[in-house]
């Protein structure tokens, strides 16, 4: 009498952190917040606009993955630039597993190079290459750039555990990507409750809201030189409980008086369209109504002062 089959065992249920690294604007932000499935990154067609690592959570049966995104990295010109590659490195250290962008429209560059070295120093932290953007490019120039990475990870060391291209515009490959990364996350429990999909501060999201709002609004008229922080968020006391409505009190700050006009715009146009777009997205994310009130600061060259940057929240 032959022993019956044992069942096969359900694989383990593993959590765990991983993070995306690149140059600025290679698609990080975008990607993460494609895998969580809502927005928790702000997004740009600006360099440099991740100041803050933002934990985007990605829940699944089998895992939860907790996505870190960082700052690009790049040669610093600033101490605002020094502290923010300072993020990057000591997110690299924590983590998991590390997934390094790199644009499918754009050629293997010096800033590619420069971070590619870095990671070669990481020995223990798995390294996947995601070649983003794919939507930007056709299927020879994606052949082309796949061959690129592979070489790139030769010349300097690193083995690649995967290369995958994919593109967070056109859901392209995002699942794949996900399936990919959690087999290298370590076995454990959950790590946050199911159903929250970011531990950052409500505060900090609402400020990167109106952050990102001001960046489009000033194109390429403006260095990054924006911050802003959110003074007050209060609900406001005479209302009655079926209808609320949250007071939120936020100053724009930028680096020279010249700056002002370039975010207020011709009598005010230009920051009542940052209030407006912003608005519209803080109430999505908080589910309420919302009153916005903006102001706009000057804060000397705050991006190399350490006094600044501290209060501002670097």
């Amino acid at each position: 009498m032959t022993a019956p089959t044992p069942a096969p065992s359900e694989a383990p249920h593993r959590s765990g952190f991983a993070c995306f690294v690149g140059r600025p604007n290679a698609g990080k932000s975008t990607l993460t917040n494609a895998l969580v499935g809502t927005k928790v990154a702000i997004t740009s067609n600006r360099p440099q606009t991740t100041r803050h690592t933002v934990r985007g959570i990605v829940h699944r049966p089998d895992a939860q993955l907790v996505l870190v995104d960082t700052p690009g990295l790049h040669k610093p010109r600033t101490l605002l630039g020094e502290r923010l590659n300072d993020v990057v490195r000591a997110t690299w250290a924590e983590v998991d597993v590390i997934g390094f962008c790199l644009p499918a429209d754009q050629r293997i560059g010096p800033g590619d190079r420069y971070i590619a070295q870095e990671l070669a120093g990481v020995k223990r932290t798995p390294k996947i290459a995601v070649v983003t953007k794919t939507d930007l490019v056709d299927q020879r120039e994606l052949a082309d750039r796949l061959i690129a990475v592979d070489q790139l990870g030769r010349e300097l060391g690193i083995e690649w555990a995967e290369i995958v291209p994919v593109s967070a515009v056109a859901d392209r490959q995002v699942g794949l990507l996900a399936d990919l990364l959690v087999p290298l996350l370590p076995e454990g429990p959950m790590l946050y409750p199911e159903g929250e999909l970011t531990d950052e501060p409500e505060q900090v999201m609402v400020a990167e809201l109106i952050r990102e709002a001001a960046l489009e609004g000033v194109r390429d008229e403006l260095p990054h030189s924006i911050a802003v922080v959110v003074e007050e968020m209060l609900p406001r006391g005479d209302r009655p409980a079926d209808r609320p409505l949250l007071d939120i009190h936020a100053n724009i700050f930028i680096e020279r008086s010249s700056q002002k006009g370039i975010v207020i715009g011709p009598k005010g146009s230009r920051l009542k369209r940052v209030g407006t777009t912003s608005r519209r997205q803080i109430e999505a994310l908080l589910g309420t109504p919302v009153f916005l009130d903006l102001h706009v600061k000057v804060a000397k060259d705050w991006q190399r002062d350490p006094k600044q940057l501290r209060r501002l929240g670097f």
